[in-house]
């Protein structure tokens, strides 16, 4: 005959791990990610959500997220950097691209490109939005960061280097972006040459992380996260919401941004 505290402890040890496959079963039905999709002939075109170079002066830093393509957007999301300083005619993106390795490149890549283009299909969503002087002194801490990435010769999807860990580790550089990436972002708790202690993405807290499988994380921007081999699960007490894996974010929005619409009206 099982005890109180014991029954109580054999039921979290059934519930949890249906929790969590039920959750990429949530996901999919949600209409979130779509599987079978051609990455050829997927869309790329833009959201609509970034603002027009040409007729906006002032510098700009955008961060962006989208689902990744097919099965791997039930498990996470692609993420990148936009930037455009003033006066400047276009964006440039910076992002990681896993599949360069194969060809002996450099997976780091900055280039002029569309900020707000669909990831093979899946709608971005900004993450991060500075504008004007701001933006302006966070651009050269932005390009210092591209180049001083330390993984440009490596890549592993789980649990990373991937694309997430590169943003997250420009978001550690570039406080004034108080990056809060998504609990969707795996890889973003991938320790930088090791390291056991560092900044929240969002440098407003700290993070303990063994080798990006296990750790834990606490920060005003972020609230608590606790990271179960490379799954997030954690809670925003200022802007209340449960954050989990697959599913992402499931309550208050962490911020608003308009569209690019909305922005001109």
């Amino acid at each position: 005959m099982l005890s109180h505290d014991e029954a109580n402890l054999l039921r979290i040890t059934i519930l949890f791990p249906s929790l969590v496959l039920l959750l990429p079963l949530l996901t999919l039905m949600s209409g979130a990610v779509s599987l079978g999709v051609d990455w050829r002939t997927a869309s790329r075109d833009s959201a609509g959500i970034a603002p027009d170079p040409a007729k906006t002066r002032e510098a700009v830093i955008q961060v962006y997220a989208a689902r990744a393509l097919n099965w791997r957007g039930l498990f996470g999301v692609h993420t990148w950097i936009a930037t455009k300083p003033e006066d400047a005619q276009h964006f440039t993106v910076h992002h990681v691209i896993g599949w360069r390795l194969w060809r002996g490149l450099s997976v780091v890549v900055s280039e002029t490109a569309i900020p707000d283009r669909a990831w093979f299909g899946n709608p971005p969503e900004i993450i991060a939005d500075l504008r004007g002087p701001q933006a302006a002194r966070g651009i050269p801490e932005i390009l210092d960061a591209v180049r001083s990435y330390p993984y440009g010769g490596e890549y592993r999807l789980w649990p990373g280097p991937n694309s997430n860990t590169f943003t997250a580790y420009v978001g550690r550089r570039v406080p004034e972006l108080k990056l809060q990436l998504p609990a969707t972002a795996i890889g973003k708790d991938y320790p930088i040459n090791g390291s056991l202690l560092e900044r929240s993405p969002s440098g407003t807290g700290y993070q303990i992380s063994l080798y990006g499988l296990f750790g834990v994380l606490v920060a005003a921007e972020e609230g608590l996260e606790i990271n179960l081999l490379g799954l997030s699960f954690g809670v925003d007490l200022f802007r209340p919401a449960l954050k989990l894996p697959f599913v992402g974010r499931f309550g208050v929005k962490n911020h608003f941004y308009p569209t690019a619409a909305e922005q001109e009206s």
